[in-house]
Protein backbone atom coordinates (compact mmCIF):
# COMPACT_ATOMS: atom_id res chain seq x y z
CA UNK A 1 0.00 0.00 0.00
CA UNK A 2 1.29 3.39 -1.02
CA UNK A 3 2.02 5.56 2.02
CA UNK A 4 0.33 9.10 2.14
CA UNK A 5 3.91 10.66 2.52
CA UNK A 6 4.87 8.54 -1.10
CA UNK A 7 2.58 10.78 -2.64
CA UNK A 8 2.40 14.15 -4.83
CA UNK A 9 1.51 17.08 -3.43
CA UNK A 10 -1.78 17.14 -6.39
CA UNK A 11 -2.43 13.32 -5.56
CA UNK A 12 -2.90 13.59 -2.36
CA UNK A 13 -5.28 16.08 -2.86
CA UNK A 14 -7.18 14.29 -5.24
CA UNK A 15 -7.64 11.27 -2.77
CA UNK A 16 -8.84 13.76 0.00
CA UNK A 17 -11.40 15.03 -2.18
CA UNK A 18 -12.41 11.40 -3.35
CA UNK A 19 -12.43 10.59 0.37
CA UNK A 20 -9.60 8.03 0.20
CA UNK A 21 -7.22 9.52 2.57
CA UNK A 22 -8.44 12.13 5.28
CA UNK A 23 -6.67 15.30 6.19
CA UNK A 24 -6.27 14.22 9.45
CA UNK A 25 -4.08 10.65 7.91
CA UNK A 26 -2.40 13.00 5.81
CA UNK A 27 -1.09 15.55 8.48
CA UNK A 28 -0.40 12.25 10.98
CA UNK A 29 1.57 10.16 8.58
CA UNK A 30 3.72 13.59 7.86
CA UNK A 31 4.16 14.50 11.72
CA UNK A 32 5.33 10.01 12.07
CA UNK A 33 8.33 10.75 9.10
CA UNK A 34 8.89 14.09 10.71
CA UNK A 35 9.58 12.38 13.95
CA UNK A 36 11.39 9.25 12.62
CA UNK A 37 13.57 11.03 9.60
CA UNK A 38 14.56 14.44 10.92
CA UNK A 39 16.94 13.48 13.42
CA UNK A 40 19.23 12.26 9.95
CA UNK A 41 18.03 14.85 7.69
CA UNK A 42 17.54 17.82 10.06
CA UNK A 43 15.14 19.50 7.66
CA UNK A 44 12.55 20.95 10.26
CA UNK A 45 13.62 23.12 13.43
CA UNK A 46 10.20 23.72 15.06
CA UNK A 47 6.75 21.34 14.27
CA UNK A 48 3.86 22.49 14.95
CA UNK A 49 1.58 19.59 16.16
CA UNK A 50 -1.41 20.48 17.09
CA UNK A 51 -1.82 23.51 15.09
CA UNK A 52 -1.58 20.99 12.35
CA UNK A 53 -3.83 18.17 13.31
CA UNK A 54 -6.69 21.36 14.48
CA UNK A 55 -6.65 22.40 11.14
CA UNK A 56 -6.57 18.54 9.84
CA UNK A 57 -9.79 17.98 11.44
CA UNK A 58 -11.51 21.16 10.63
CA UNK A 59 -10.23 20.09 7.03
CA UNK A 60 -12.00 16.88 7.34
CA UNK A 61 -15.11 18.25 8.44
CA UNK A 62 -15.07 20.44 5.54
CA UNK A 63 -14.83 17.53 3.27
CA UNK A 64 -17.36 15.46 5.19
CA UNK A 65 -19.82 17.97 4.96
CA UNK A 66 -19.38 18.56 0.92
CA UNK A 67 -17.64 22.05 1.10
CA UNK A 68 -15.54 23.43 -1.65
CA UNK A 69 -12.33 21.83 -1.55
CA UNK A 70 -9.12 24.18 -2.64
CA UNK A 71 -6.71 22.49 -4.83
CA UNK A 72 -4.51 21.67 -1.82
CA UNK A 73 -7.61 20.52 0.69
CA UNK A 74 -5.73 18.75 3.53
CA UNK A 75 -2.02 18.57 2.12
CA UNK A 76 0.50 18.93 4.76
CA UNK A 77 3.07 21.84 4.22
CA UNK A 78 6.87 23.52 5.93
CA UNK A 79 7.28 26.80 5.78
CA UNK A 80 11.35 28.22 5.63
CA UNK A 81 12.03 29.47 9.33
CA UNK A 82 12.72 32.90 7.78
CA UNK A 83 9.22 33.90 7.47
CA UNK A 84 6.22 34.11 9.70
CA UNK A 85 3.82 31.59 10.64
CA UNK A 86 1.55 33.24 13.22
CA UNK A 87 1.77 31.48 16.44
CA UNK A 88 4.87 29.46 15.88
CA UNK A 89 8.09 30.13 16.06
CA UNK A 90 10.61 31.63 13.68
CA UNK A 91 14.29 31.59 14.56
CA UNK A 92 15.49 32.98 11.53
CA UNK A 93 18.26 30.30 12.02
CA UNK A 94 19.95 32.58 14.46
CA UNK A 95 20.66 32.02 18.05
CA UNK A 96 19.22 35.83 19.23
CA UNK A 97 15.60 35.31 17.66
CA UNK A 98 15.57 31.78 19.32
CA UNK A 99 11.85 32.28 20.69
CA UNK A 100 9.94 34.37 18.65
CA UNK A 101 6.85 33.67 18.20
CA UNK A 102 5.29 35.93 15.61
CA UNK A 103 1.28 36.83 15.37
CA UNK A 104 0.88 37.23 11.53
CA UNK A 105 1.45 34.92 8.31
CA UNK A 106 3.11 35.78 5.62
CA UNK A 107 0.86 36.69 2.46
CA UNK A 108 1.84 33.58 0.26
CA UNK A 109 1.47 31.02 3.22
CA UNK A 110 -1.62 32.68 4.37
CA UNK A 111 -2.57 31.93 0.28
CA UNK A 112 -1.71 28.30 0.54
CA UNK A 113 -3.58 27.95 4.09
CA UNK A 114 -6.62 29.56 2.46
CA UNK A 115 -6.19 26.75 -0.68
CA UNK A 116 -6.61 24.13 2.07
CA UNK A 117 -2.84 23.46 3.12
CA UNK A 118 -1.92 22.62 6.57
CA UNK A 119 1.42 24.00 8.01
CA UNK A 120 3.23 21.37 10.12
CA UNK A 121 6.54 23.19 10.58
CA UNK A 122 9.38 25.48 9.78
CA UNK A 123 12.12 24.08 8.20
CA UNK A 124 16.18 25.44 8.50
CA UNK A 125 18.31 28.07 6.96
CA UNK A 126 21.38 29.63 7.49
CA UNK A 127 21.10 32.52 9.96
CA UNK A 128 19.06 35.29 7.92
CA UNK A 129 19.67 33.61 4.86
CA UNK A 130 22.51 35.28 3.79
CA UNK A 131 24.37 32.75 2.08
CA UNK A 132 24.02 29.46 -0.08
CA UNK A 133 24.83 26.61 2.11
CA UNK A 134 21.69 25.82 5.19
CA UNK A 135 24.18 25.85 8.49
CA UNK A 136 23.80 27.43 11.82
CA UNK A 137 24.92 27.80 15.36
CA UNK A 138 20.85 26.85 16.48
CA UNK A 139 20.36 23.76 14.56
CA UNK A 140 23.68 23.08 12.59
CA UNK A 141 23.26 21.79 8.84
CA UNK A 142 20.65 20.40 6.53
CA UNK A 143 22.18 17.44 4.50
CA UNK A 144 20.61 16.61 0.81
CA UNK A 145 18.87 13.07 1.86
CA UNK A 146 20.82 12.23 -1.24
CA UNK A 147 23.99 11.97 0.60
CA UNK A 148 24.12 12.99 4.38
CA UNK A 149 27.63 14.27 4.52
CA UNK A 150 27.12 16.72 2.00
CA UNK A 151 24.83 20.22 2.52
CA UNK A 152 21.38 20.90 1.17
CA UNK A 153 22.21 24.02 -0.22
CA UNK A 154 20.65 27.24 0.96
CA UNK A 155 19.27 29.32 1.61
CA UNK A 156 15.68 27.25 1.34
CA UNK A 157 17.31 24.15 2.06
CA UNK A 158 15.11 22.83 4.99
CA UNK A 159 12.75 23.27 2.76
CA UNK A 160 14.40 21.53 0.17
CA UNK A 161 15.36 18.55 2.13
CA UNK A 162 12.20 18.43 3.73
CA UNK A 163 10.33 17.42 -0.09
CA UNK A 164 13.15 15.25 -1.15
CA UNK A 165 12.33 12.99 1.88
CA UNK A 166 9.56 13.28 1.70
CA UNK A 167 8.26 14.89 5.22
CA UNK A 168 6.02 16.99 3.16
CA UNK A 169 5.34 17.34 -0.55
CA UNK A 170 5.14 20.96 -1.01
CA UNK A 171 7.70 23.44 1.07
CA UNK A 172 7.35 27.25 1.09
CA UNK A 173 10.80 28.72 0.63
CA UNK A 174 12.52 32.43 -0.83
CA UNK A 175 15.14 33.37 -3.64
CA UNK A 176 17.17 36.65 -3.56
CA UNK A 177 20.11 34.88 -5.57
CA UNK A 178 19.59 31.37 -5.53
CA UNK A 179 17.90 30.48 -2.45
CA UNK A 180 15.19 28.30 -3.85
CA UNK A 181 17.33 26.87 -7.35
CA UNK A 182 20.65 25.97 -5.11
CA UNK A 183 18.74 23.78 -2.94
CA UNK A 184 16.34 22.28 -5.42
CA UNK A 185 19.31 21.02 -7.47
CA UNK A 186 21.51 19.39 -4.72
CA UNK A 187 17.91 17.77 -3.09
CA UNK A 188 17.18 16.62 -6.52
CA UNK A 189 13.67 18.87 -6.10
CA UNK A 190 11.99 21.25 -8.63
CA UNK A 191 11.89 25.24 -8.00
CA UNK A 192 11.09 27.79 -9.91
CA UNK A 193 11.45 31.43 -9.14
CA UNK A 194 8.89 33.46 -10.94
CA UNK A 195 8.83 37.02 -12.66
CA UNK A 196 9.46 39.36 -9.80
CA UNK A 197 6.33 40.49 -8.28
CA UNK A 198 3.90 37.77 -9.82
CA UNK A 199 3.85 36.48 -6.28
CA UNK A 200 2.64 39.24 -4.10
CA UNK A 201 4.52 40.12 -0.73
CA UNK A 202 4.02 43.15 1.24
CA UNK A 203 6.96 43.92 3.83
CA UNK A 204 7.16 45.53 6.73
CA UNK A 205 7.95 47.67 7.71
CA UNK A 206 9.82 49.03 4.28
CA UNK A 207 7.49 47.83 1.50
CA UNK A 208 9.96 48.49 -1.23
CA UNK A 209 12.63 46.40 0.03
CA UNK A 210 12.40 43.67 -1.99
CA UNK A 211 13.59 45.43 -5.05
CA UNK A 212 17.16 45.09 -4.72
CA UNK A 213 18.17 42.33 -4.86
CA UNK A 214 15.02 41.19 -6.58
CA UNK A 215 13.76 38.44 -3.67
CA UNK A 216 11.14 35.72 -4.87
CA UNK A 217 8.93 33.52 -2.81
CA UNK A 218 7.65 30.18 -4.72
CA UNK A 219 6.99 26.20 -3.13
CA UNK A 220 9.35 23.40 -3.58
CA UNK A 221 8.46 20.41 -4.96
CA UNK A 222 8.96 16.75 -5.94
CA UNK A 223 7.20 17.40 -9.38
CA UNK A 224 6.44 20.29 -11.67
CA UNK A 225 2.88 19.95 -11.24
CA UNK A 226 3.01 20.60 -7.71
CA UNK A 227 5.30 23.42 -7.53
CA UNK A 228 2.55 25.09 -10.63
CA UNK A 229 -0.28 24.17 -8.50
CA UNK A 230 1.11 26.26 -5.08
CA UNK A 231 2.51 28.91 -7.06
CA UNK A 232 -0.47 29.59 -9.28
CA UNK A 233 -2.49 29.54 -5.39
CA UNK A 234 0.29 31.80 -3.90
CA UNK A 235 0.00 34.38 -7.55
CA UNK A 236 -1.35 37.55 -7.74
CA UNK A 237 -1.56 41.32 -6.37
CA UNK A 238 -1.92 43.10 -3.51
CA UNK A 239 -2.34 46.68 -2.53
CA UNK A 240 0.40 46.55 0.10
CA UNK A 241 3.13 45.19 -2.44
CA UNK A 242 3.86 48.10 -4.56
CA UNK A 243 5.57 45.37 -7.22
CA UNK A 244 2.88 43.09 -7.15
CA UNK A 245 0.65 43.01 -10.64
CA UNK A 246 -2.12 41.12 -12.22
CA UNK A 247 -1.68 37.85 -13.29
CA UNK A 248 -3.30 37.07 -16.80
CA UNK A 249 -2.23 33.88 -17.66
CA UNK A 250 -1.71 29.60 -15.38
CA UNK A 251 1.42 28.34 -15.27
CA UNK A 252 -0.93 25.06 -15.42
CA UNK A 253 -1.28 25.95 -19.21
CA UNK A 254 2.48 25.28 -19.40
CA UNK A 255 2.13 21.51 -18.28
CA UNK A 256 2.09 19.71 -21.46
CA UNK A 257 5.80 20.19 -21.94
CA UNK A 258 5.10 20.56 -25.98
CA UNK A 259 8.01 22.93 -26.86
CA UNK A 260 7.50 22.90 -30.78
CA UNK A 261 8.55 26.12 -32.16
CA UNK A 262 10.84 27.54 -29.33
CA UNK A 263 14.44 27.90 -29.32
CA UNK A 264 16.87 27.72 -26.24
CA UNK A 265 20.52 28.57 -26.26
CA UNK A 266 22.22 26.48 -23.76
CA UNK A 267 25.26 28.36 -22.40
CA UNK A 268 27.31 25.99 -20.42
CA UNK A 269 28.75 28.64 -17.58
CA UNK A 270 25.90 31.11 -18.39
CA UNK A 271 28.87 33.64 -19.57
CA UNK A 272 31.67 33.61 -17.12
CA UNK A 273 30.98 31.29 -14.51
CA UNK A 274 33.66 28.27 -13.23
CA UNK A 275 31.87 24.70 -13.67
CA UNK A 276 33.45 21.44 -12.99
CA UNK A 277 33.23 19.46 -15.89
CA UNK A 278 31.13 16.70 -14.11
CA UNK A 279 28.43 19.33 -13.30
CA UNK A 280 28.74 20.45 -16.85
CA UNK A 281 28.64 17.28 -18.42
CA UNK A 282 25.61 15.97 -16.61
CA UNK A 283 23.19 19.04 -17.40
CA UNK A 284 24.31 18.92 -21.02
CA UNK A 285 22.94 15.10 -20.71
CA UNK A 286 19.55 16.17 -20.25
CA UNK A 287 19.39 18.26 -23.29
CA UNK A 288 18.76 15.89 -25.96
CA UNK A 289 15.02 15.99 -23.93
CA UNK A 290 14.57 19.40 -24.62
CA UNK A 291 14.86 18.50 -28.53
CA UNK A 292 12.71 15.43 -28.43
CA UNK A 293 9.87 17.67 -27.17
CA UNK A 294 10.50 19.96 -30.20
CA UNK A 295 12.87 22.89 -29.46
CA UNK A 296 15.68 24.14 -31.15
CA UNK A 297 18.73 23.94 -28.87
CA UNK A 298 21.79 25.81 -29.86
CA UNK A 299 24.98 26.06 -27.71
CA UNK A 300 25.96 29.82 -27.24
CA UNK A 301 29.45 31.81 -26.97
CA UNK A 302 27.51 34.21 -24.37
CA UNK A 303 29.42 36.66 -22.79
CA UNK A 304 28.36 38.73 -19.56
CA UNK A 305 29.56 42.01 -19.60
CA UNK A 306 31.58 41.61 -16.07
CA UNK A 307 33.60 39.02 -14.95
CA UNK A 308 31.62 36.20 -12.49
CA UNK A 309 33.71 37.19 -9.56
CA UNK A 310 32.47 40.70 -9.61
CA UNK A 311 29.23 39.89 -10.56
CA UNK A 312 28.73 38.26 -7.97
CA UNK A 313 30.41 40.71 -5.47
CA UNK A 314 27.97 43.44 -7.06
CA UNK A 315 24.99 40.92 -6.16
CA UNK A 316 26.64 40.77 -2.58
CA UNK A 317 26.83 44.43 -2.18
CA UNK A 318 23.32 44.41 -2.61
CA UNK A 319 22.62 42.19 -0.11
CA UNK A 320 24.99 44.03 2.13
CA UNK A 321 22.41 47.00 1.56
CA UNK A 322 19.56 44.83 3.23
CA UNK A 323 21.24 43.52 5.68
CA UNK A 324 22.48 47.09 7.69
CA UNK A 325 18.97 48.37 7.12
CA UNK A 326 17.96 45.23 9.04
CA UNK A 327 20.00 45.93 11.52
CA UNK A 328 19.27 49.76 11.66
CA UNK A 329 15.39 48.69 11.85
CA UNK A 330 16.15 46.13 14.47
CA UNK A 331 17.86 48.73 16.73
CA UNK A 332 15.58 51.22 16.14
CA UNK A 333 13.26 48.49 17.79
CA UNK A 334 15.53 48.26 20.90
CA UNK A 335 17.76 45.16 19.52
CA UNK A 336 21.24 45.93 18.41
CA UNK A 337 22.13 42.80 16.82
CA UNK A 338 25.88 44.89 15.87
CA UNK A 339 26.81 45.64 19.53
CA UNK A 340 24.94 43.76 22.12
CA UNK A 341 24.43 40.56 20.04
CA UNK A 342 27.32 41.12 17.92
CA UNK A 343 28.51 37.68 19.78
CA UNK A 344 26.03 35.53 18.91
CA UNK A 345 25.49 35.52 14.80
CA UNK A 346 27.72 34.52 12.70
CA UNK A 347 30.83 37.10 11.61
CA UNK A 348 30.35 37.55 7.94
CA UNK A 349 26.63 38.37 8.62
CA UNK A 350 27.94 41.14 10.87
CA UNK A 351 30.71 42.02 7.78
CA UNK A 352 27.76 41.89 5.51
CA UNK A 353 26.18 44.53 7.78
CA UNK A 354 28.90 46.82 7.96
CA UNK A 355 29.89 46.72 4.09
CA UNK A 356 26.12 48.12 3.66
CA UNK A 357 26.63 50.69 6.23
CA UNK A 358 29.83 51.86 4.48
CA UNK A 359 27.53 52.84 1.07
CA UNK A 360 26.49 56.29 -0.21
CA UNK A 361 23.07 56.65 -1.66
CA UNK A 362 25.04 57.71 -4.68
CA UNK A 363 27.02 54.43 -4.06
CA UNK A 364 24.14 52.35 -4.22
CA UNK A 365 22.13 54.28 -7.29
CA UNK A 366 25.60 53.90 -9.34
CA UNK A 367 25.29 50.04 -8.87
CA UNK A 368 22.44 49.82 -11.12
CA UNK A 369 24.26 51.47 -14.00
CA UNK A 370 26.58 47.71 -13.80
CA UNK A 371 22.98 46.00 -13.30
CA UNK A 372 21.38 47.75 -16.41
CA UNK A 373 24.65 46.18 -18.25
CA UNK A 374 23.68 42.91 -17.15
CA UNK A 375 19.74 43.41 -17.81
CA UNK A 376 20.95 44.50 -21.49
CA UNK A 377 23.55 40.84 -22.26
CA UNK A 378 20.59 38.91 -21.17
CA UNK A 379 17.74 41.26 -23.06
CA UNK A 380 20.05 40.62 -26.32
CA UNK A 381 20.38 36.92 -25.79
CA UNK A 382 15.90 36.71 -25.31
CA UNK A 383 15.64 38.57 -28.22
CA UNK A 384 16.89 35.25 -30.49
CA UNK A 385 15.67 32.62 -27.79
CA UNK A 386 13.00 31.74 -25.76
CA UNK A 387 14.65 30.04 -23.05
CA UNK A 388 18.12 30.24 -22.02
CA UNK A 389 19.64 27.01 -20.22
CA UNK A 390 22.75 26.59 -17.89
CA UNK A 391 24.18 24.44 -14.85
CA UNK A 392 22.53 25.83 -11.88
CA UNK A 393 25.53 25.03 -9.47
CA UNK A 394 28.86 25.30 -10.61
CA UNK A 395 30.00 22.73 -8.48
CA UNK A 396 28.29 18.41 -7.41
CA UNK A 397 28.15 19.10 -3.44
CA UNK A 398 29.69 20.99 -0.72
CA UNK A 399 30.76 18.76 2.49
CA UNK A 400 28.83 19.57 5.52
CA UNK A 401 31.49 21.64 8.44
CA UNK A 402 31.47 19.97 12.24
CA UNK A 403 32.04 23.25 13.45
CA UNK A 404 28.46 24.38 11.91
CA UNK A 405 29.78 27.08 9.26
CA UNK A 406 29.19 25.24 5.85
CA UNK A 407 30.42 27.19 3.13
CA UNK A 408 31.45 26.35 -0.24
CA UNK A 409 34.72 25.94 -2.19
CA UNK A 410 37.15 29.25 -2.38
CA UNK A 411 38.10 28.13 -6.08
CA UNK A 412 36.91 25.64 -9.08
CA UNK A 413 39.25 24.34 -11.29
CA UNK A 414 41.96 26.89 -9.72
CA UNK A 415 39.47 29.85 -10.77
CA UNK A 416 39.05 31.98 -7.11
CA UNK A 417 35.41 32.09 -6.15
CA UNK A 418 33.07 33.73 -3.21
CA UNK A 419 32.94 30.67 -0.96
CA UNK A 420 29.57 32.09 0.45
CA UNK A 421 27.46 31.87 -3.41
CA UNK A 422 29.98 32.28 -5.58
CA UNK A 423 29.79 28.91 -6.97
CA UNK A 424 26.27 28.91 -8.11
CA UNK A 425 24.78 30.60 -11.58
CA UNK A 426 21.48 31.48 -9.94
CA UNK A 427 22.35 35.57 -8.68
CA UNK A 428 22.18 37.15 -12.64
CA UNK A 429 18.25 36.48 -12.65
CA UNK A 430 17.24 37.83 -9.83
CA UNK A 431 19.26 40.96 -11.06
CA UNK A 432 17.54 41.42 -14.14
CA UNK A 433 13.35 39.70 -12.34
CA UNK A 434 13.23 37.48 -15.19
CA UNK A 435 11.76 33.86 -13.95
CA UNK A 436 14.52 31.10 -13.67
CA UNK A 437 13.84 27.14 -12.33
CA UNK A 438 15.97 24.41 -11.20
CA UNK A 439 14.78 21.38 -13.24
CA UNK A 440 16.72 17.92 -11.66
CA UNK A 441 19.11 16.52 -14.38
CA UNK A 442 20.59 13.65 -13.10
CA UNK A 443 23.16 13.03 -10.40
CA UNK A 444 26.90 13.41 -9.39
CA UNK A 445 29.62 10.40 -8.97
CA UNK A 446 28.71 11.18 -5.21
CA UNK A 447 25.43 10.67 -5.12
CA UNK A 448 24.24 14.35 -5.24
CA UNK A 449 21.69 15.63 -7.69
CA UNK A 450 22.61 18.32 -10.22
CA UNK A 451 19.91 20.79 -11.78
CA UNK A 452 19.72 22.40 -15.41
CA UNK A 453 18.82 26.26 -14.70
CA UNK A 454 15.58 27.55 -17.18
CA UNK A 455 15.17 30.82 -17.76
CA UNK A 456 13.23 33.02 -19.56
CA UNK A 457 12.37 36.58 -20.60
CA UNK A 458 10.08 38.22 -18.15
CA UNK A 459 6.87 37.57 -17.42
CA UNK A 460 7.21 34.69 -20.30
CA UNK A 461 6.89 32.05 -16.77
CA UNK A 462 4.83 29.51 -18.68
CA UNK A 463 7.35 28.94 -21.08
CA UNK A 464 9.72 28.02 -18.29
CA UNK A 465 7.31 25.37 -16.80
CA UNK A 466 6.88 23.89 -20.77
CA UNK A 467 10.76 23.63 -20.81
CA UNK A 468 10.84 21.98 -17.16
CA UNK A 469 8.00 19.87 -18.06
CA UNK A 470 9.28 18.47 -21.33
CA UNK A 471 12.14 17.24 -19.11
CA UNK A 472 10.49 15.93 -16.46
CA UNK A 473 8.15 13.84 -18.87
CA UNK A 474 11.01 12.20 -20.77
CA UNK A 475 14.00 11.98 -18.12
CA UNK A 476 11.55 11.20 -14.94
CA UNK A 477 13.29 11.93 -11.33
CA UNK A 478 10.18 10.67 -9.46
CA UNK A 479 12.23 7.15 -8.96
CA UNK A 480 15.14 8.71 -7.06
CA UNK A 481 13.70 9.40 -4.31
CA UNK A 482 12.52 5.36 -3.89
CA UNK A 483 16.73 5.44 -3.84
CA UNK A 484 17.50 7.20 -0.42
CA UNK A 485 17.67 4.96 2.81
CA UNK A 486 17.40 6.97 5.49
CA UNK A 487 17.85 5.78 9.43
CA UNK A 488 16.76 7.14 12.29
CA UNK A 489 19.56 8.75 13.73
CA UNK A 490 22.17 10.85 11.99
CA UNK A 491 24.45 13.66 12.47
CA UNK A 492 23.31 16.38 13.54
Amino acid sequence: MTEPTDLTAHHLADLIRRREISPVEAVEASLERIQQLNPTVNAFVTVCADRALAAAKKAEQAVASGAALGPLHGVPIAVKDLDPVAGVRMTRGSLVFAEDVPTETILCVERLEQAGAIVVGKTNTPEFGFKATTDNALFGPTPTPFNLEMNAGGSSGGSAAAVAAGLVPLAQGSDAGGSLRVPAAFCGVFAMMTTFGRVAVPAKPNAFRRLNPMVCYAPVARSVRDAVIGLDVMSGPHPRDPYSFPVGDRLADGLDGDLTGLRIAYSPDLGGYPVTAEAERLVRAALPALVDAGAVVEEVDFKLPFPHDELTAMWRRYLSLCHAESAEVARRQGLDLVGDHGGSIEAAYLDSVRVGDSFSAVDFRLEDLMRTQVLDAFEDLFDRYDLVASPVNGITGIPNSAGRDTVGPHEIDGRPVDRYVGWSLTSPFNLIASPAASVPAGRAANGVPVGLQLAARRHQDVKVIRGAAAIEARLPWADSYRDLRLGAAGPR
